[in-house]
């Protein structure tokens, strides 16, 4: 009689994952303070440092913030809107990929993933199984302060990640191998208790990391916020410091008086009265000296402070530079205001920017999706090769401009008129393009329950119908 003994999962972490999890520990830590470092400068927290020489004891609590970290990473994700995910050889089939993001929110949690991968240089994105049968896999948004993988460079694949997170008082956290998921908690000696083990079998780990600016020799990517950027900003932020001392010291005119005796600085009983007593009464009455001559009072020059908001000015034109911006995007304007032309220039290599992350990030959030497909049906199908991502125009084109191109490709027989490609170029959003592309169907229906009633002689399209150039709504047959 043979006896089969079930293979049962590991109440432990085996020596090999027990090392594997401090080496993702390990690096996560090393570079935690880097990306604190830069969630300091966007969130306008970093402390400037002072050289201890023109600013007094008394002022050493004054803190300026200038935000321009916030506005170049601001500007640059904000051109970066998800409509849908669509099979691009295969539209049609594409509602089984929304069942998967739409119950995930993943449109918004995406602009969350990209604004963390500007500022951290990265971000990672979970698949987990669905915590009931029938629902999709879980898909969120992990931030790399909690979070870091091992990667492949010659696989481009993931070979493990972990995941650290607080469960009440206890820290958790979350193995990812290429068979299954580990859930562990700290125990009380330091060590890690196997919570669950997911074997899922997939022979993949179910984390997509998003690299920001990744170089050859450098696939953990690079922030937005890079070293010049944060010079720049602490140059700033020192020179408004300055100005903010100067205007504290000499932002009332400072006056002198000459040829005058003690008394005027005295009250009646002989008190000597306060400097801003002083000042504030602006000895409007002198006595003449003993030899009669009248006491000579003077302002000198006023504070000004355009020596300080010109440097401003210059730091503004740099940073642009080093951003991308438009210099008004920094609050530089000139004493003549741009033409939309110019504007439209300033703002290309800004443009040209978003379009290049487009292209990176649509292969990304592909990977995303068809792991979900992975996770959901044990198996991608082969439509799901080619995953596209509908982005939303990452210029600033005017209605008129994008239909007048459209009604001209029409014209010409390039597209047809009632093509999802047209609509498109238009600027409608997906859900609009839906809803046209459902009041055509519905036009040309009624159209045609009017041709069989009434026959082809006396039946007219409706109004708002719209079929290809050049033919007829709907052919009589």
């Amino acid at each position: 009689m043979t006896v089969t003994i079930p293979d049962l999962p590991l109440l432990n972490l085996s020596d090999d994952e027990s090392n594997l999890l401090d080496a993702l520990r390990t690096d996560l830590m090393a570079c935690r303070w880097q990306m604190e470092l830069r969630d300091c400068y966007y969130n306008g927290e970093q402390l400037i440092r002072d050289l201890g020489i023109s600013i007094p004891p008394q002022l050493k609590g004054l803190h300026t913030v200038i935000g321009w970290p916030q506005i170049g990473v601001d500007a640059l994700e904000q051109r970066l809107d998800i409509e849908a995910w669509r099979y691009a050889d295969d539209p049609e089939e594409s509602g089984e990929l929304e069942d998967l993001w739409e119950p995930n929110e993943l449109i918004a949690e995406s602009q969350l993933a990209h604004l963390d991968s500007f500022i951290y240089r990265r971000s990672y994105v979970a698949v987990g199984s669905a915590d009931e049968d029938g629902d999709p896999p879980v898909i969120t948004v992990e931030s790399p302060l909690d979070m870091t993988l091992f990667y492949d460079a010659r696989k481009r694949a993931v070979t493990s990640a972990l995941r650290l997170y607080k469960d009440a008082d206890r820290q958790a956290a979350v193995l990812y191998l290429p068979e299954q998921t580990v859930h562990l908690e700290e125990s009380t000696d330091g060590g890690w208790i196997v919570v669950d083990r997911d074997l899922h079998g997939l022979g993949v780990v179910t984390v997509v990391r998003i690299a920001n600016r990744q170089r050859v020799a450098d696939r953990s990517g690079r922030s937005e916020i890079t070293p010049a950027v944060m010079s720049i900003t602490d140059a700033a932020c020192r020179t408004l410091l300055g100005m903010e001392v100067a205007r504290e010291f000499y932002g009332a005119p400072q006056r002198y008086i000459l040829g005058t005796s003690e008394s005027a600085f005295q009250d009646a009983e002989g008190n000597p009265k306060s400097a801003w007593e002083t000042y504030i009464g602006r000895v409007l009455a002198l006595e003449r000296d003993e030899d009669g001559e009248i006491p000579t009072v003077g302002t000198f020059a006023a504070y000004d402070p355009s020596a300080y908001t010109k440097i401003v000015d210059l730091y503004a034109r740099i940073m642009a530079t080093q951003l991308g911006l438009p210099p008004h995007y920094l609050g530089y304007t000139t004493d003549n205001p741009a033409s939309a032309d110019a504007i439209r220039s300033t703002e290309a290599q800004l443009v040209k920017r978003a379009e290049r992350k487009q292209t990176v990030l649509s292969a990304v959030w592909g990977n995303v999706l068809r792991l979900a497909l992975l996770v959901a049906n044990g198996e991608v199908p082969d439509r799901a090769r080619r995953i596209e991502t509908v982005w939303r125009n990452a210029a600033t084109p005017t209605i008129a401009s994008q239909t007048d191109a459209a009604v001209k490709l029409v014209q010409t027989g390039i597209l047809p008129a009632d093509s999802d490609v047209t609509l498109e170029m238009v600027g409608l959003t997906e859900s609009q393009r839906q809803r046209v592309q459902s009041d055509r169907r519905r036009a040309r229906g009624a159209t045609l329950l009017d041709t069989i009633v009434n026959g082809p002689e006396q039946s007219t399209p409706p109004q708002g119908s719209s079929g290809v150039a050049g033919e007829p709504a709907v052919a009589g047959g």
